[in-house]
């Protein structure tokens, strides 16, 4: 049969991957093409061979939801007068909304990261996603004792409920600041071996104190990638923050609200990532166990049943050293 004909009322996405599996047919295609419509997250199953015990998936709260504007103010916000309808129609076209969990770096009473990121999860929202916003103000500094303190416990639990990330930070003295990194921190890359970022999307924006820079995206960048995550092409770094934003005495506050990011190109690049992050995660969603399975780790799993955390690992090596050192023992040969 032609590849072409398997085309033939699918969505893009799902068009894009049966004609990769139509036109190079192997034994994985069915597997793979089963993924259609199931979360673009891995699920626990997928990444530790069981469910664990002791996930359960958030509660909403308020909390999570300070960006949202009073009810009679959202049809006529500027967000709502946008033309998103591409990226709503794919939103709507999917089974369950989508779910973003949006992170921001600053605990200053007046943060622009916040604020930024409060913009960021209207327009999620008005796009048709699940959004919740994590408050850091409650985290405390990273540290390795037990028990694990209840916040970073539910920063980790809205990763794995997420579909995808957005990540605000300042810029400070050319980097991302502590209280950004504190939470990323709190995410480990494995717990056990779950891991509860991996395979996710990943939309990332700086606001600037000064002019603009790019240092902050950059480093955010990279830090979705070690996260095993997919970090979108698009991202926005907004200058002059104390400028984008509408006080109490800006005459534009009494049309849009104080608190609000000004008409502006650089508002506009924040649109454009935000539309960008939902077409991605759209297309990726029930894909990402292609792109995220690994021949080290399959082999990991044939080997072991499961794949090993670093401390079973390291446990291991040691055992093999000790058991080398044995046979040499035995052998009167006094290692070096």
């Amino acid at each position: 049969m032609s590849p072409f004909k398997v085309l033939a009322g699918r969505s893009t996405g799902a068009a894009l991957l049966a004609f990769t599996f139509s036109s190079r047919p192997f034994a994985t295609a069915p597997r793979i093409m089963a993924l259609n419509g199931s979360s673009a997250a891995l699920r626990p199953e997928e990444t530790t061979g069981s469910t664990p015990a002791d996930f359960i998936s958030p509660p909403d709260k308020p909390g999570y939801h300070a960006y949202r504007l009073p009810e009679d103010q959202r049809d006529k916000d500027w967000i709502a007068e946008l033309d998103l309808e591409t990226a709503t129609a794919m939103m709507q076209g999917q089974p369950t909304p989508l779910r973003f969990l949006v992170l921001y770096g600053s605990l200053r009473e007046t943060s622009y990261s916040r604020l930024l990121a409060f913009e960021m999860a209207r327009l999620l929202e008005r796009m048709g996603a699940e959004v919740r916003v994590f408050d850091p103000s409650s985290l405390p500094v990273k540290h390795d004792r037990e028990p694990v303190p209840t916040p970073a416990q539910e920063l980790r639990s809205l990763s794995l409920w997420s579909d995808g990330h957005v990540w605000v930070s300042p810029e400070q003295h050319g980097q991302i600041t502590a209280a950004f990194k504190n939470q990323i921190d709190w995410i480990p890359l494995s717990t056990g071996s779950v891991r509860p970022t991996q395979g996710r999307t990943l939309a990332i924006a700086q606001v600037n104190g000064g002019s603009q820079s790019f240092n902050t995206v950059n480093s955010l960048r990279i830090l979705g990638r070690w996260m095993r995550m997919f970090v979108i092409p698009n991202q926005s770094s907004v200058p002059t923050a104390w400028k984008a934003f509408t006080g109490t005495s800006d005459a534009e506050a009494a049309e849009i609200g104080s608190g609000r990011m000004k008409a502006s190109s650089n508002r506009d690049r924040v649109v454009d990532v935000c539309e960008e992050l939902v077409k991605f995660t759209c297309l990726m969603r029930g894909k990402d166990a292609l792109f995220s399975d690994r021949f080290s780790e399959r082999k990991e799993r044939m080997e072991h049943g499961k794949l090993l955390t670093q401390a079973e690992k390291d446990s291991m090596a040691q055992q093999d050293k000790q058991r080398k050192n044995d046979i040499l023992a035995s052998l009167g040969i006094e290692r070096k």
